[in-house]
């Protein structure tokens, strides 16, 4: 009678391991099966190129000539690039404003573009682009997380993690900027870059909020150095009560004036001269970059660069244009072949 239970978890363990197995084969086979698949798929790529190589050749052949004969016979383009740090939340306006001068770019509205960049007809027809980026560090991004750390409380930093941050973090959140402009002429670029700049910096809105962050550095700073100033004093009204009770003592007198409070009060001393340096130091960093409405990295360079690259490369461009249209009409051919025979 004992041995029945034993045998009844020998026939379910056997029935366990047999279904496990079951699993595991058709586990195998399916990623088998999807090996299989894409090494059909590509299999099939190559005999439609191998089948197709002549006309893939000649459609690559043709688009390069066409594109060479447009590179030599077009205009030159030239660039040259404008590196901006911006305040005060102007980014947005200033993406704006360089947007528009590219509109007006592509409408040929060439009388206004010379009206606004003071440059002649010619200078303004040779205009061609105008974009802007931002330079993307993640070191701002990190920087303006702690900012905002330290300006809220703790409950609103726990509902607000640095994902989230990132996520919310945009192209003018970040410092700097750069404002590129293509022209067929290569000794027009700097007499645009104090046209865009006295565009934002000329608005009065910017102006105030600049006016008000000056007065308030200049105000902390002058606190501050009032402050470091009065710890100063005091630290030489300590150096001089310690001499007078060094001599006192040479003297013979020894009169306990508590000197281990004494040595607490330098160290307080001390610790809070070497926070007022910090905070100095941080205004007069906020002064360097937070005195200006935009700050200029690097202007214009007064000759511009030539437009060059395999991606700006017209015979490049057109070849693999060619041969990507040439690939989708043979695809239609025997997409349609296809469907007629599925009618049959």
């Amino acid at each position: 009678m004992s041995n029945k239970p034993n045998n009844e978890e020998e026939i379910d363990l056997g029935s366990l391991f047999v279904i496990i197995g079951r699993g595991f084969s058709k586990l195998f086979q399916f990623i088998g099966s999807i090996f299989k698949q894409l090494f059909h798929f590509l299999i099939t790529i190559l005999l439609f190129l191998k089948t197709n190589a002549i006309k893939l050749g000649i459609a690559a052949i043709i688009g390069a000539v066409i594109g060479t004969f447009l590179e030599f016979s077009g205009e030159k383009k030239f660039g040259s690039d404008l590196h901006v740090q911006t305040n005060f939340e102007s980014a947005r306006q200033l993406y704006n404003n360089v947007l528009f001068y590219n509109d007006l770019v592509k409408q040929e509205k060439h009388d206004l573009l010379a009206e606004i960049f003071k440059i002649s007809d010619e200078e303004a027809q040779s205009l061609k682009k105008f974009t802007i980026d931002p330079v993307k560090n993640n070191n701002d991004i990190i920087t303006s997380y702690d900012e905002l750390i330290l300006s809220v409380d703790t409950l609103t930093v726990k509902s607000f993690s640095f994902y989230d941050f990132k996520n919310a973090f945009t192209k003018y959140n970040y410092k700097v900027h750069v404002i590129q402009v293509q022209s067929t002429k290569n000794d027009v670029f700097s007499r645009l870059d104090d046209i865009i700049i006295s565009a934002i910096t000329e608005n009065q809105y910017f102006n105030k909020l600049k006016e008000l962050n000056n007065e308030n550095l200049n105000r902390t700073d002058l606190i501050l150095r009032k402050n470091l100033a009065q710890t100063d004093s005091l630290h030489k009204v300590y150096k001089d009560v310690l001499l007078e009770e060094a001599k006192k003592t040479n003297s013979g007198t020894n009169i306990d004036l508590g000197n281990g409070q004494q040595s607490n009060r330098e160290l307080e001393l001390f610790r809070a001269t070497r926070e007022l340096n910090k905070e100095l130091k941080k205004v007069s960093d906020d002064k360097a970059e937070k005195s200006e409405i935009i700050n200029v990295v690097s202007n214009f360079q007064p000759i511009g660069y030539e437009i060059k690259g395999i991606s700006k490369n017209k015979a490049v461009q057109l070849s693999l244009a060619l041969v990507a249209f040439t690939i989708l009409i043979l695809l239609l051919i025997q997409v349609n072949s296809f469907l007629n025979n599925y009618k049959k």
